[in-house]
């Protein structure tokens, strides 16, 4: 079949385009950004188109040729009313498909009572998607899951790093009540390749889910003792409120407050898999048992293998926002402070430095601080630097770096990272390689400001002499290590 995925940058959109592939299916990849799909292994196999489904106009003639349609966004975590954003982008395509022909919308969405009373927000939104895609003419099979376990998963990160960091918690008593039957992301996928080959699929709402029910608590025992952790010492509480418990997954995993919340908000609802709804009696398949997803999610971390993550998924900036290359009287007042160095090391073994910063090598300069400045992010509800970065070595646009986020890559000559720390602003930093007359190498380092009103001004130049001495450092450092590198 013809396929289109909206959704392809983001964690399960990018795992399920190769197995489409695999499966002899051709693939239309919509989104936001198609930059940011311009280093994945798939991307000379398949065709790529510039839409938003929060713009209706984007979608006009994205479905041509199109038999069945994937939708695989979800607004949450990235700023203002997610359930809004989430009802215009599914009623946007509901009705770009129906103009389309389209004979099938394929969406993936979140266990629970059908009670939208009965539900947190997330978990409602995820069902009232659901229904505002079915409203229409193209029949909808929807798919609904719980937890994910899969390296790079929200859910799954946020259930690691609470385990590994915190040998006690004190925890919601829900914790210990709660059911869920979490699901491998390879099931996951085997699953969404599947309905749209089986007629009897459309129009259904299906069920998916491993073979365990347990509670969160028994899930982060089975966590420790799969990941070679003493078993972890979990006190519940009745008087944690999700608001409180939202702050503390916030500060001690990556994941920002604004994700956090309507995580764990879900985590107070069962999301067991019902009889009658169950995908079984459709696709004859055996899924992962709980320990197997969570042995193969750690196998693919320690082996670097990482495709896709929670990480992935950024509205980024809208298209009013100032960009660094805009000329001064574009999009208002813009500081710069740049430093320039000649380095006798080569342009690639610049560039190959300069993009490997970050993540487990940290900065180079003042780690401390950017370790402390992280830490306060986090505090105040931002990213903080706990992100990491998916590969040692390698980078693409759109990647999340520590609380930076890709979004120039040009080997060897531009990486240009956009802050999404807590800033009042927005925040640029740049690196340029050229080479002089003499052939020497040149290392441009540029930072940009876009300030907000007199904080984002008084924030400039506030900070500004300690900045320059750390750009300074930083600069001269990744000039040494690039001659030192041999390249």
């Amino acid at each position: 079949m013809k396929v289109a995925v909206i959704g392809a940058t983001g964690y399960v959109g990018g795992r399920l385009v190769p197995e489409l592939l695999e499966a002899g299916h051709e693939v239309r990849c919509l989104a936001r950004t198609p930059a940011r799909l311009d280093s994945v292994d798939w991307r000379s196999d398949v065709e790529v188109l510039t839409a938003d489904v929060l713009d209706r106009d984007s979608l006009d003639g994205a479905f041509d040729g199109i038999e069945a349609v994937y939708y695989l966004v979800h607004a949450m975590g990235q700023g203002g009313d997610f359930e809004e954003s989430d009802r215009t982008g599914a009623d946007n395509a509901r009705s770009a498909a129906e103009a389309a022909g389209v004979s099938r919308i394929v969406y993936l969405g979140g266990l629970g009572e059908d009670d939208p009373e009965q539900l947190s927000d997330h978990l409602a939104s995820r069902h009232e998607v659901g229904a505002v895609l079915a409203a229409g003419t193209v029949p909808v099979t929807e798919l609904r899951a719980a937890i994910i376990i899969g390296s790079g998963s929200a859910s799954f990160e946020m259930l690691r790093h609470l385990v590994e960091v915190l040998p006690a918690m004190i925890c919601p008593r829900w914790v210990t009540r709660t059911k869920c039957q979490p699901i491998g992301i390879a099931d996951v996928l085997h699953y969404l390749v599947a309905v749209i080959e089986i007629p009897e699929a459309a129009g259904e709402i299906l069920e998916i889910g491993g073979p365990d029910v347990l509670t969160y608590r028994d899930m982060m025992d089975r966590y420790a003792a799969v990941a070679g952790l003493k078993r972890r010492l979990i006190i519940p509480v009745p008087v944690l409120s999700p608001r409180l418990s939202s702050h503390w997954v916030n500060l001690v995993t990556p994941l920002p407050y604004g994700l956090a919340r309507p995580l764990v908000d879900s985590l107070v609802n069962d999301v067991v898999v019902s009889p009658e709804r169950d995908i079984a009696r459709l696709v004859d398949r055996t899924p992962y048992a709980l320990d197997t997803a969570i042995e193969r999610a750690l196998a693919v971390v320690g082996d670097m293998r990482l495709k896709t993550s929670w990480m992935d998924s950024t509205r980024g900036s809208m298209s009013a926002s100032p960009m660094p290359q805009d000329p001064d009287w574009a999009g208002g007042t813009i500081y710069e402070a740049t430093q320039e160095v000649t380095s006798a090391a080569s342009p690639e073994a610049l560039f190959a430095t300069v993009s490997g910063i970050g993540g487990e090598r940290g900065w180079y300069a003042a780690n401390f601080l950017w370790t402390v400045r992280g830490g306060l992010d986090k505090i105040i509800g931002g990213v903080g630097m706990r992100r990491g970065r998916r590969h040692p070595d390698q980078l693409r646009v759109g990647d999340a770096l520590d609380f930076f986020r890709v979004e120039a890559y040009e080997r060897p000559s531009l990486l240009r990272l956009r802050a999404e720390m807590k800033v009042p602003g927005d925040a640029w930093l740049e690196w340029r390689i050229t080479t002089d007359e003499s052939g020497d190498s040149v290392l441009r380092q540029l930072a940009r400001f876009h300030p907000r009103g007199v904080a984002g001004r008084a924030y400039w130049w506030v900070l500004l002499p300690i900045h320059k001495v750390i750009w300074k450092q930083l600069i001269e450092r990744l000039a040494l290590r690039a001659a030192s590198s041999g390249v």
